[in-house]
């Protein structure tokens, strides 16, 4: 049977803002091809960002908390994984993962195109085939959903087989003696944890003048406190000059003077928009300096019938509000506008050891905008529950208002910090005297539980009151 060259709609990547645009059209009725530069679907979040990374950290994480057992470590010698034994567990979740996303398609009657795509015309794409062959769709209507990769300077070689980025370190064969990661954003300080969980020597260069600024100052300092106690060695406000790489290791120049060796070099600092291979002078769109397209409310970009999801429009760059966001240009599409948007207040979860998640204003956010704010603490070293667990280290911050007591910030630091926020969003997002910090000490919990840190928050920050 012939393939169909005409769809409604075709979609251009098939990460999470891909799929959801690709399932929401596809469950409307219409005709929908989704075009995919690799050979399996799932996008940069399945094969080299989210779950590769998050996969590495609990097998780390895993590894570190049997060694840290009494019952375990008395009885036996401590366990060492090399980088190569966790990558496997990453594979296996990835195989999973993609296994899913292709059933998602076959169920839906969506087609599947793999290939290169880049847009000929107003209303066509051409897609290029690995022997070099081209094949040519149309359609009314496209979903630029390409995604992001990590930004690369073009005085650092990265062909070079000791300097990596975040994708290429997951071809890293060995386990490194040390490594310096330049660029202390969540992708640096994600991966900081994961070597230094695996005894590696670690330096991490921070441009800035605090880790991960746009977090609760409180839970930025957790951070860099507990790197600190675990060894690994920060400089903060730094930028390399140079990059020197030889066959026998790396040597970062700063432009502070200093030098850093080590086995290798992993650069994280910066991801840039997949859109330079797309041929978009063809219908008219020019990216901005990082790749990103400009949309508006509807997700349209300049161009009437071309809309774009996730990555490829920056902030806020994360795989949870991509899959809404396809959601909501499918609606668009079908029927003009779209039955909701994305919330205000977006969770941040950070894979860090300890992990950490906030949702909603920092102290810092709330202090500036003189809102009269009060704060109600639980640490998880009082809590029976991490207790048993072994995982007393970490807190749980509620900011809430003091007359109103209206909850405004939430932020977790600690295992399972992403989890755990989910459930003080949930009263924050309800409207009006719903969203009230004494829900959490009028409502009777499970016990033990990780939840209970709210009761004992909110208890803490009423007793505050005056």
């Amino acid at each position: 049977m012939a393939r169909k060259t005409h769809f409604d709609v075709i979609v251009i990547g098939s990460g999470p803002g891909g799929e959801g645009a690709a399932m929401g059209l596809t469950k409307a009725g219409l005709n929908v091809a989704i075009i995919e530069k690799e050979n399996s679907v799932g996008g940069g979040c399945t094969h080299w960002g989210t779950i590769p990374s998050k996969a590495l950290r609990h097998a780390v994480s895993r590894i570190i908390e049997f060694n840290s057992n009494p019952i375990f470590s008395r009885n036996s010698s401590n366990v060492h994984a090399s980088f190569s034994d966790i990558l496997s567990h990453a594979k296996t979740v990835i195989d999973k993962q993609t296994r899913l996303r292709q059933g998602f398609y076959d169920r839906n009657q969506c087609d599947l195109i793999f290939g290169k795509a880049h847009f000929v015309e107003k209303n066509k794409v051409a897609v290029q085939q690995p022997d070099g062959s081209l094949e040519y769709y149309t359609a009314d209507k496209f979903v630029i959903a390409t995604g992001s990769r990590p930004y690369q300077p073009a005085d650092v070689d990265f062909n070079h087989p000791r300097v990596y980025d975040s994708d290429s370190i997951l071809s890293l064969g060995h386990t490194p003696r040390n490594i310096i990661i330049y660029g202390a954003g969540v992708i640096g300080c994600e991966y900081a944890s994961i070597f230094r969980g695996l005894d590696v020597k670690t330096d991490l260069i921070n441009t800035r003048d605090r880790l991960l600024s746009f977090l609760d100052n409180e839970t930025s300092d957790a951070l860099s406190y507990h790197f600190w106690n675990s060894g690994v060695v920060i400089r903060n406000d730094e930028t390399y000059e140079k990059v020197e790489a030889t066959d026998d290791g790396v040597v970062i120049h700063l432009q502070s003077g200093k030098k850093m060796r080590a086995d290798c070099l992993l650069y994280a600092n910066g991801r840039t928009g997949n859109t330079d291979k797309l041929n978009l002078e063809a219908v008219g769109l020019t990216p901005d300096s990082r790749g990103s397209l400009g949309i508006n409310k509807k997700y349209q970009t300049e161009v009437e019938h071309i809309y774009a999801v996730g990555d490829v429009i920056g902030y806020p760059s994360l795989a949870s509000a991509a899959y809404d966001q396809g959601r909501f240009v499918a609606q668009n599409i079908v029927k003009g506008k779209a039955d909701t948007h994305l919330i205000e207040d977006i969770p941040t979860g950070i894979y860090t050891i300890p992990e950490i998640s906030s949702v909603g204003k920092t102290e810092q956010e709330l202090t500036a905008a003189k809102v009269p704010y009060e704060v109600g603490r639980s640490s998880f070293k009082h809590l029976a529950r991490a207790q048993i667990a072994g995982k007393d280290i970490g807190s749980l911050k509620i900011l809430f208002h003091r007359e109103t007591k209206e909850i405004l910030g939430i932020h977790c630091f600690g295992e399972r910090a992403a989890e755990i926020i989910h459930i003080g969003q949930a009263i924050m997002e309800q409207k009006g005297k719903a969203n009230n910090i004494e829900y959490f000490v009028n409502t009777t919990f499970n016990y033990p539980t990780m939840a209970e840190a709210y009761r004992v928050a909110a208890l803490n920050g009423l007793n505050r009151l005056f």
